[in-house]
């Protein structure tokens, strides 16, 4: 018999990170796709160990479609403005993957569009939320909890080109109930559902 049969790699590949939402509605895990999307995942890692995300509450929320969230302004709930910010001007984070430091932009802190990887926006996928615009995306993301996959930056049904950098593992119960939420003016959840804290392990 070979004494090769049963071995195991000399050095298994890396597993990549994963995120705990913790929300007043239950808790939720994401693996975040830093080995295929690592600028856009290293960007929310470090969103996440910063704690920016803490104390913010989901913003929008359509049924059928997507829940947001990631807004500095909607530590309110229901704050007319939530939907609008991003991430502190100029802030820099490293792209984990390569090492490269990586400058927010002046104006709202947003970040390079990562274009790159074909993941469609199915159900369950942590998608970069952005105004339309190029480089417009920042701290704001979405869970699609249908396959929206006219979201996708290569379908050419609609304009709308937003990469996925992660997917729910554990807790799409939660995402589900959240998504089924009682919502007013400009699809705001009229009870506060608040993120506690989202952390990365």
């Amino acid at each position: 018999s070979s004494k090769k049969a049963f071995s195991t790699p000399a050095k298994a590949a890396m597993s990549n990170p994963i995120a705990t939402f913790d929300t007043t509605e239950g808790s939720f895990k994401a693996e975040v796709y830093l080995d295929t999307m690592p600028l856009t995942s290293s960007n929310f890692i470090d969103l996440c160990k910063t704690g920016f995300y803490d104390g913010l509450h989901f913003h929008r929320v359509i049924d059928g479609f997507m829940l947001q969230f990631g807004c500095p302004h909607s530590k309110k709930n229901g704050a007319p403005n939530a939907g609008t910010g991003g991430p502190i001007p100029n802030s820099k984070f490293n792209n984990l993957s390569t090492g490269e430091v990586i400058t927010r932009d002046a104006r709202e802190g947003c970040i390079p569009d990562e274009l790159t990887q074909k993941i469609s926006n199915d159900v369950g996928t942590l998608s970069m939320a952005n105004t339309g615009q190029k480089n417009s995306g920042g701290s704001q993301f979405f869970v699609n909890t249908v396959h929206n996959k006219f979201l996708d930056w290569w379908d050419t049904s609609t304009p709308s080109q937003h990469p996925v950098f992660g997917k729910v593992t554990e807790g799409m119960d939660v995402v589900k109930k959240i998504g089924k939420c009682r919502t007013g003016s400009g699809d705001r959840p009229v009870k506060a559902i608040c993120m506690t804290s989202v952390t990365i392990a």
